[in-house]
Parts: C-alpha cells; sequence; structure tokens
C-alpha cells in the first residue's frame, strides 16, 4: 500500500488563514522538502510559513512566503515562476484562494460583487492552473510507488478547493455558488486536457468549516451558528485539519487512480435533510 509521506514541493494559495494554511502545516508536517505560502496578505502568509517550519520533519525543509493577488496574470505567472526557479519543481498544488461576496438576494447583488468573486474564484484557479501545469508538463516525471511500478509515474498533482455551494444553491450567495460550480468544471476539463502529462487533477468541496472568515460571519449575526449547526447532521462545523487531510490523500501516492474528481467533505449536508428527531 503507497504511503501518505511527501518529499517533494508544495504550492499553495490563500495558505495565510483558514483551510489552506491547515493544508500548509499538514504538509510540513508529513515531510515536503519545500512549501511555498501565497496570500494576498503577506503578513499571515509569514506567520503561517512560521508556524510549518516549528512542525516540520524534513531536515532539508524550506519555506518562503509570497503575496500573491491570484486575479493578476501577472501576479500568479511570477509566482509560479518564482517558485519553479527557487525549487527546482513543483509537485503539489492547492488553489485555494477565494472571497465570497456580500449576502444579497439576486436582484440585489452587484455586478461589482459578482466581478470580483469571479476574478478571485474562478479566473484566479484558471490562472494558477494553467500557469503550474505548464511548469509541470515540462518536469521530469517520478515513480509513484516502487513498490507497485503499475501505479505509473507523476509530473504533479493539484487540488482546487471548492466548496459544497459548488453542487447545491444556498439562497444571497449568488456570486459564490456560481463561481463554485465554475470551479469543479475546470477541475474536470483540466483533469482531461492533463492526462497525457501524467498530472492529476482533483477537487475538495467543503460544506461549513470553523475558519476565521467563519467565525466572523458569527460574530456579526448572533444567530448564525445555530443555523449552521441545524444543517449539519453530524452536529458540528469540520475543521481545517479535518479538510487539509483529504487534500494530502488527493496529493498522495495513495490517491494515484483518482482523477478530475470532486470529493464532498460536508458532515453528511447534502446527504439529505437534517432531523435531529427522527
Amino acid at each position: 500500500m503507497a504511503g501518505q509521506d511527501f518529499t517533494g514541493n508544495a504550492f499553495v494559495t490563500g495558505g495565510g488563514s483558514g483551510i489552506s494554511k491547515a493544508v500548509c502545516v499538514a504538509f510540513a508536517r508529513r515531510g515536503v522538502r519545500g512549501l511555498v505560502i501565497a496570500d494576498i496578505n503577506l503578513d499571515l502568509a509569514m506567520k503561517a510559513a512560521a508556524e510549518s517550519k516549528a512542525v516540520a520533519i524534513n531536515p532539508e525543509f524550506r519555506v518562503e512566503a509570497y503575496q500573491l493577488d491570484v486575479s493578476h496574470p501577472e501576479s500568479v505567472q511570477n509566482a509560479v515562476d518564482r517558485m519553479a526557479d527557487t525549487f527546482g519543481r513543483i509537485d503539489y498544488v492547492v488553489n485555494g484562494a477565494a472571497v465570497l461576496g456580500e449576502y444579497n438576494e439576486v436582484s440585489e447583488t452587484g455586478l461589482d460583487t459578482l466581478r470580483r468573486t469571479f476574478d478571485v474564484n474562478v479566473q484566479g484557479s484558471f490562472l494558477v492552473l494553467k500557469a503550474a501545469t505548464k511548469v509541470m508538463a515540462a518536469q521530469k516525471p517520478v515513480v509513484i510507488d516502487e513498490s507497485l511500478p503499475a501505479r505509473g509515474v507523476s509530473r504533479g498533482v493539484i487540488v482546487n478547493i471548492s466548496s459544497v455551494v459548488g453542487q447545491i444553491a444556498l439562497p444571497k450567495i449568488v456570486q459564490c455558488v456560481a463561481s463554485k460550480h465554475a470551479v469543479i468544471g475546470l477541475t474536470k476539463t483540466a483533469a482531461l486536457d492533463n492526462v497525457k502529462h501524467n498530472i492529476r487533477v482533483n477537487c475538495v468541496s467543503p460544506s461549513w468549516v470553523d475558519t476565521p472568515v467563519v467565525q466572523s460571519a458569527i460574530k456579526s449575526v448572533p444567530t448564525l451558528e445555530k443555523t449552521i449547526i441545524s444543517h449539519l447532521p453530524m452536529g458540528r462545523m469540520g475543521l481545517p485539519e479535518e479538510i487539509a487531510d483529504v487534500v494530502l490523500f488527493l496529493c498522495s501516492p495513495s490517491s494515484s487512480w483518482v482523477n478530475g474528481t470532486n470529493f464532498v467533505v460536508d458532515g453528511a449536508m447534502t446527504v439529505g435533510p437534517c432531523s435531529p428527531d427522527m
């Protein structure tokens, strides 16, 4: 059985907080040699880098923090090129940068909100996919599992972060729902386009996760936490670390035949109505 230890180099967007930060820490704990934490907030990226370095197990571990606006093509290309030049190759990419936008019904949602959400969530994911797959396709392939050569070789793995609203709809966040549907579409097409390069592309779709963004929303809307829990059959929000576990599985040799898939990690939210009295 293939393991889930990592020795390559990882590039994580939105890595300064939330799920992406948990992914960075998990990569460090699992043995990556190189890690780039890219975030629009450089201070948060640097703090996440320090936290990752503190738990890293690879004696050759190296981490760098980049300031990155994924909605800008030049910013993305420069970041990906910089990592490739500095670390020599990019083995794992996690596309986690995202925005939610304001809460409004469709009739009240501004075009600026729609554009900004798509610029980050859709265009940003596309730009990272485009730049990263070009670098990966030119890399030397590595054997996935020497004990089981039939698993083949890999030039890289990419995991996009979508959401359960990429499959279902919730009211008053049309821009987020539409953009996360698009991320799943990007994932499937990129997976097919890159099979010939031995690059796998998958997606993870969480529901409510206990992140700083969600906690900030709860502080603004006192009833929100109760509403969230009422929609989660498991009775609690997910932890960023629980989502990171799935992301790392998809990056690992253990998932060598998983490609173009959207993994829903939602505490049974989308299985059916939650009725605690049943």
